[in-house]
């Protein structure tokens, strides 16, 4: 038990609430973290971790990256604008600076591999009880802080592999399409596609073609373009 945890009665333990769309994972993780801390709630998509979060006020939620319905980092985002004393733990398989730093422009976070250990996960979620960051080892600090720069540097200015991304995605290309033409993976597409959007103010896949048209990174002559 944490020494966190250790001094406190049964009743009186962070309380935790678990998001992951993969129902046998999340229940397991909830028997596990029930033996230090009290577990409030398990959900399977993001709206449901965001109405509960909400709702139940949870210590720390410790959630998926990707999930139905809303994702996981878009709906902490919510969650800590709206339950700001809420601390966030990413549990994710994607091993992605890219992604860590765009849950650690949340604030005082935890990015944790699942593939690392039971006592990983209760070490993040302890340190984001004290109001620190954790980073999962496998990933270096300064790749992330590299990836977090570019994450702020979202601007006026575009870099050549996010004109061709929206190039591809406004000639109508899937997600892994696009990842097989830039050579990522499809969650650093759907990261590139987010932060783009939010950069410029984009509100739907339409917003984001006509922005193509505007920059001339397509013609009125494309064949087709993705406005669903």
């Amino acid at each position: 038990m944490t020494a966190l945890c250790s001094s406190l009665g049964q009743n009186t333990r962070p309380r935790i609430l678990v998001s992951d769309d993969h129902l046998i994972f999340a229940e397991t993780l909830s028997t596990y973290l029930s033996k230090t801390f009290t577990v409030i709630g398990v959900v399977t998509d993001g709206q449901a971790m965001l109405q509960q979060a909400i709702e139940l006020k949870p210590d720390v939620v410790v959630a998926d990256i990707s999930m139905p319905l809303l994702n996981g980092l878009d709906t902490a985002r919510t969650i800590r604008e709206r339950t700001p004393r809420v601390a966030l733990v990413f549990l994710t398989m994607l091993d992605d600076a890219n992604l860590a730093a765009a849950a650690l422009e949340l604030g005082h976070v935890a990015f944790v591999l699942k593939r690392c250990g039971g006592r990983e996960v209760l070490k993040a979620i302890e340190e984001t009880l004290h109001g620190r960051s954790y980073l999962t080892p496998s990933l270096r600090v300064e790749d992330c802080v590299e990836a977090k720069a570019r994450v702020r540097q979202f601007g006026t200015e575009l870099t050549e592999r996010q004109s061709e991304f929206i190039r591809l995605f406004a000639e109508g290309h899937t997600f892994k399409e696009i990842a097989t033409v830039l050579n990522v993976s499809e969650k650093t597409v759907e990261f590139h596609k987010r932060h783009i959007m939010g950069a410029f103010n984009l509100k739907s896949n339409a917003d984001l073609v006509l922005f193509a048209l505007k920059r001339g990174l397509i013609s009125v002559r494309s064949e087709s373009y993705s406005l669903a």
